[in-house]
């Protein structure tokens, strides 16, 4: 047998993993991600208003492939991590608007350059291939569960962005306004996560027999809530003085968010009932 080099196998591995999907779902993958990028480079350069259309439009195509995902596999497309970061390319901007319009907080700038990252996986590393549910999956809980967690896991990326700029920013208005953004978003995001922990287990007595099954899925859940929770806990007792902390509390949840979302899929260390997804 021919022995490749570290080198040589850690290329090969990149370029299985960079697979370019040359499908119309796959093209309406690349031109949101293009729309969004154009939209954060007209942003960057003051042209926001521009950019701002851009972005829509961009959210028009994101929209137009989930449809023709949900189409092709015939149901709400939440199965897999494929669909679930397609949907979430999809949502960065009604949330751009939602927190515009009823928080008061922007940033869309950023919000653009998160919907090109979170597409990246879609296009590029995850398998597309279409799957129907299987019957595990098959629950009218299915899509409020999945839903809740996933505007949850928006949500409270775009506050862990407020807050690492209010951990690391030193014009004290402006972190200041970072921290109140971070904290509106926190409270949005944390009811959603909670509603999808109690649909969670819901679902698992109805599928499983128990609520709660000690899966590395369900923990990893738990913890990125009692992360969240333990925020609010430390705002009420000490965040007037210690507003940096605070949001470390965010930044660390939103890490947990993406253990649960990736890690515990990916590893084999954390198999478990949830390694369908």
């Amino acid at each position: 047998e021919t022995v490749r080099s570290p080198r040589v196998a850690a290329a090969e591995e990149v370029e299985a993993l960079m697979e370019v999907k040359l499908t119309i779902l796959g093209m309406l993958i690349y031109a949101t991600m293009g729309a969004y990028l154009v939209a954060f480079i007209l942003s960057a350069f003051g042209l926001k208003r521009t950019g701002e259309w851009v972005y829509a439009a961009g959210f028009a195509v994101a929209l137009g492939a989930v449809v023709l995902r949900g189409i092709e596999v015939g149901h709400v497309p939440l199965k897999n991590l494929f669909e679930v970061f397609l949907f979430l390319g999809m949502l960065v901007f009604p949330l751009s608007v939602f927190s515009r319009k009823v928080l008061g907080v922007g940033g869309w700038m950023w919000d653009m350059a998160v919907g090109v990252a979170v597409l990246l996986p879609a296009g590029f590393v995850f398998d597309a291939g279409p799957a129907r549910l299987m019957p595990a999956l098959q629950s009218p809980l299915f899509v409020p569960h999945v839903l809740c967690y996933v505007t949850a896991y928006a949500i409270l990326a775009k506050a862990a962005c407020f807050a690492t700029g209010h951990a690391f920013g030193y014009t004290e208005p402006i972190t200041t306004d970072r921290c109140r953004a971070a904290h509106k978003l926190v409270c949005l995001g944390l009811p959603l996560l909670t509603f999808g922990l109690v649909l969670g287990a819901w679902w698992g007595k109805l599928a499983w027999g128990d609520y709660w099954n000690w899966d590395p899925k369900e923990m990893w859940s738990l913890t990125a809530w009692l992360i969240h929770l333990g925020y609010f806990h430390f705002r009420a007792m000490y965040g007037r003085r210690y507003t940096r902390v605070g949001a470390a509390f965010i930044i660390a949840g939103t890490c947990a968010n993406i253990i649960t979302l990736l890690w515990v899929n990916f590893s084999r260390l954390f198999a478990g009932l949830h390694s369908y997804a």
